[in-house]
Order: C-alpha cells, then sequence, then structure tokens
C-alpha cells in the first residue's frame, strides 16, 4: 500500500531489525498461502477472508484494515486496477491478474510485501509486464546499499522498465516501514540518479514498482480507494521490504522470483515454488 508521508528516516539497530525480519517473514509467507489460493471461479471477497484467517492464525493483524479508513484485510486489485481494491463479489477470471498487498502487524512491527498473479491464459504483453516489473523491483533492490544514493534506486526501476515502453505510477510510491506502515522515506519509482538522502544501513525500505502497460495517469474510483489506469490497460504490482546493511541489501520478504529469467522466459513459476531462496 503505497500512500506518502514526511519525516525523518528512521535508523534500527539489533533486536530491532530482528523484529523487522520477524514481520517482514510473516508477511511474506502470508501472502504465498494467499496467493495460491487465487483461482478461476474465486471471489476477491475470498481470497480477503483466506487472508484475514492467515493472519489470526499467525497471531498477527491486517495492517490496511482500518488505516485512513480501508475497509478490507488486503488489497486486492485486478488487471487495469493498480493498487487498493477491495475485496468484494467480482469473480476471478481467465485471463486475470491479481495483485495481492498484504500488510501485517505482529508484536508492534510491520510486514510489506506484494505480487502479481497470473491466472490461466494471459496475453503476452501482460505477461511481459509482469516479468519486466518483476525484474525492475530486483534491479532497484541492488541500489538498497549502505551509503548509495536513494535518487539511484528510484531512477532505476523507471530506466528498466521504460525499455520495454512500461511506464510507472506517479502518484503511489514505496516508503520507509517499520514501526508505522507509512515511514519516511519516500521511495517513488522514478527519480534522478545522485540525489538524496544517501541510504544508511538500518534503514528499512519498502520498495514497490506499480508498472503500467500503457500510459502512467491513474484514477481512483468511486469507493474512494481503488486506483485504475485511466486507459485501463493492466498494470502491475510487486513489492519488497529491505533492510540496509552494511552488506549485501536484506530482503526481509524474500521469496522465490516468479519470472527467475526476467523478460526472457515469460513462463511463470507456480505460487507453490516461490519459497525462500
Amino acid at each position: 500500500m503505497g500512500l506518502l508521508t514526511a519525516g525523518r528516516i528512521p535508523i534500527r539497530h539489533g533486536p530491532q531489525q530482528a523484529c523487522i525480519r520477524k514481520a517482514g517473514q510473516m508477511a511474506r509467507d502470508i501472502l504465498l498461502k494467499t496467493a495460491a489460493e487465487v483461482h478461476i471461479g474465486a471471489t476477491t471477497a475470498q481470497i480477503d477472508r483466506l487472508a484475514a484467517a492467515e493472519m489470526r492464525a499467525r497471531g498477527c493483524k491486517s495492517a490496511f484494515l482500518g488505516y485512513r479508513g480501508f475497509p478490507g484485510n488486503i488489497c486486492i486489485s485486478i488487471n487495469e486496477e493498480v493498487v487498493h481494491g477491495i475485496g468484494g463479489p467480482r469473480v476471478i477470471q481467465d485471463g486475470d491478474i491479481v495483485k495481492i498487498d498484504i500488510g501485517i502487524q505482529y508484536d508492534g512491527w510491520i510486514g510489506d510485501n506484494a505480487l502479481t498473479v497470473p491466472v490461466g491464459n494471459v496475453e503476452p504483453d501482460t505477461m511481459r509486464l509482469l516479468a519486466a516489473t518483476e525484474e525492475s523491483l530486483h534491479v532497484a533492490i541492488d541500489h538498497a546499499r549502505d551509503g548509495h544514493m536513494l535518487g539511484d534506486l528510484c531512477w532505476s526501476v523507471e530506466n528498466h522498465v521504460s525499455q520495454f515502453g512500461f511506464t510507472v505510477v506517479k502518484e503511489f510510491v514505496g516508503h520507509g516501514v517499520g514501526r508505522k506502515l507509512h515511514e519516511e522515506p519516500q521511495v517513488p519509482n522514478y527519480g534522478k540518479r545522485g540525489d538524496r538522502p544517501r541510504l544508511k544501513a538500518g534503514m528499512t525500505l519498502a520498495i514497490e514498482p506499480m508498472v503500467n502497460l500503457g500510459s502512467d495517469k491513474t484514477r481512483i474510483l468511486a469507493d474512494g480507494w481503488t486506483v485504475i489506469a485511466t486507459d485501463r490497460k493492466p498494470s502491475s504490482h510487486y513489492e519488497h521490504m529491505v533492510l540496509i546493511t552494511n552488506g549485501e541489501p536484506d530482503i526481509v520478504t524474500n521469496r522465490g522470483r516468479m519470472f527467475p529469467h526476467g523478460t526472457k522466459d515469460l513462463v511463470p513459476r507456480p505460487i507453490s515454488e516461490l519459497s525462500v531462496e
């Protein structure tokens, strides 16, 4: 879930980092369990309820439900819906792409991650969109290092997907995460190389490319939440929580890639195979 905030960038150490990892791993596990239940004929409300049951079973709660009035346990968005879709009577169809965004609160800490599930026979251009979006997430993560500039990370997402003719959503962005769902810094999927702030060990980022097949323009539906691409072309969304360390980026929501070879191979791995790697 990407909204804008303002303030200082928190730095966490030692036991706090362990708490962040625990919350992130729990959010990852719930995301994979929920995404595995996405199928033709299911309603988005059923998927929302399944996620809520997983949260209860693990002793955590939704970080989204009630947040600024949001009425769902998760964000579930289909096709041209970009983010912040609400579970309801809509039936998932063959050829849909379903974005699942899971945010949980566990022991006072937030876990937040998302992926896009292709259902049945999805158009090749749409599959390429999914592969490029997931690939751009990992391109960005490679910049999530102590001493690197945030602007380089943000720039890398748009630079990557634009090579395929895709566009990044401008109005909604990634963010810092930890005690609160939205902390500083804002993490857009576009930017200028070299722009500050400088990343430091102990920062935690929710990096979440939201990428459209067509125009980058969006609007919010009458429900006050669901964001759609104005041209109603498909939109893709992938998200990881990343802890900046003194070494390699620590992807605390780490899961296997759906498209391990990026856009070179558009056959996705089953959700059941996306375990920790």
